[in-house]
């Protein structure tokens, strides 16, 4: 019992510590919200046009900045479908086979009925030991929360929670917004910043809000400038922060670009169709996490291929038309239309080739 009490104590303690950055952002918004408004707006801005000007968009920028903020951290983590997970069967069999490549060839046979393309660097089957399943493409297993996610991208101790699938255009907002309030903080803290040194304020504490405001707000824009410009690089790129320290790994090698679709369809993969819920923390993205169309040739004989043969010039006009052996969801279809599919590729040249060698018959005949 006791042994079994520590541990769960010891869990307890450690979440207990992953809020505090939370807590310290909190707190900064906090006394961030009671410096701008009270003490810079109310207390030291006289002309009452500016003032009410200021306080209304410092609020819109605030109430988004909060949301996106909010719904970052508390939109759970979205684990791989059930079809994924090992059936009891499948485990008592992985579990009796001692051969690492008896594993493997189970490991295949379940593999083949799932769009899986991608690969431990030695080339297996990428498996979970911890959550038993089979991981999905892009899919990670997070050893602070202790599971596999959908879409990894980094566990984030500023938000408490994994950076993911269900998450990630929430994370993206919440930079922007951040981002955003610190640029509007620092923009219209900044006369009043530069009244402090000619002594042009009035000596009350309302100065020494306005002087750390202005740093703190300056300082942060810094470094959320850099990160939110690192993510928007990820973003038209389609790719993870894992994925951009550690390249995706197929059947031909390794391809760090195997999932970028072009910069409008990576966007719209994040965002979702609709502008109108581009700029809301509500959950719009494209596809379920568990299957991502690929600009790549699938070379996997283990999966269904596509006939687009090896010629640079066909993945070239390839791009983005990668069909997984199970159905995209009808959002992801959407990615894939804008070009004929492989299929009607071949078709049509298959009828030009035909044309060609009747022209070439009718000519003869008429030799």
């Amino acid at each position: 019992m006791a042994p079994s009490g520590s541990r769960s104590m010891k869990r307890g303690c450690q979440r207990v510590l992953y809020w505090i950055p939370v807590l310290f952002i909190a707190l900064i918004v906090a006394w961030s919200y009671y410096a701008y408004v009270l003490q810079l707006c109310i207390e030291s801005i006289e002309d009452t046009g500016e003032k009410v000007v200021y306080l209304l968009v410092y609020h819109v920028v605030f109430v988004m900045f909060v949301w996106a903020y909010w719904q970052t951290i508390f939109t759970q983590a979205v684990n791989p479908l059930e079809e994924f997970h090992l059936s009891y069967s499948d485990k008592e069999l992985l579990e009796r086979e001692d051969r690492g490549e008896s594993q493997q060839e189970i490991l295949r046979r379940i593999a083949r009925d799932l769009p899986i393309y991608t690969r431990t660097n030695s080339g297996a089957i990428r498996f979970c030991e911890r959550c038993q399943l089979l991981k999905p493409d892009r899919c990670h297993h997070c050893s602070v929360c202790d599971k596999c996610i959908l879409k990894m991208d980094h566990h984030c101790p500023w938000v408490n929670n994994c950076v993911g699938f269900s998450n990630y255009k929430f994370f993206m907002l919440f930079l922007a917004y951040s981002l955003l309030y610190c640029l509007f903080i620092t923009a219209t803290d900044l006369r009043y910043f530069i009244k402090f040194w000619t002594n042009g304020l009035p000596d009350t504490q309302a100065k020494f809000h306005i002087l750390f405001l202005f740093f703190s707000a300056s300082m942060f824009s810094v470094s959320l400038a850099s990160l939110f410009i690192y993510h928007c690089w990820l973003v038209c790129r389609n790719r993870s922060t894992l994925e951009a320290v550690r390249a995706p790994v197929f059947r031909h090698g390794t391809d760090k670009s195997g999932f970028s679709l072009g910069i409008s369809k990576n966007f719209r993969q994040v965002f979702g169709d609709e502008v109108k819920y581009w700029p809301v923390p509500i959950f719009s993205s494209l596809g379920d996490g568990c299957s991502f169309p690929t600009c790549l040739v699938n070379l996997d004989p283990e999966q269904p291929s596509s006939p687009t043969g090896s010629n640079p010039a066909n993945k070239a006009a390839a791009e983005g038309r990668q069909f997984p052996s199970k159905p995209l969801r009808e959002s992801q279809s959407r990615l894939l239309s804008s070009t004929p599919s492989w299929t009607e590729a071949d078709n049509a040249a298959s009828r030009d080739l035909k044309g060609a060698s009747n022209l070439g018959m009718s000519i003869e005949n008429e030799a």
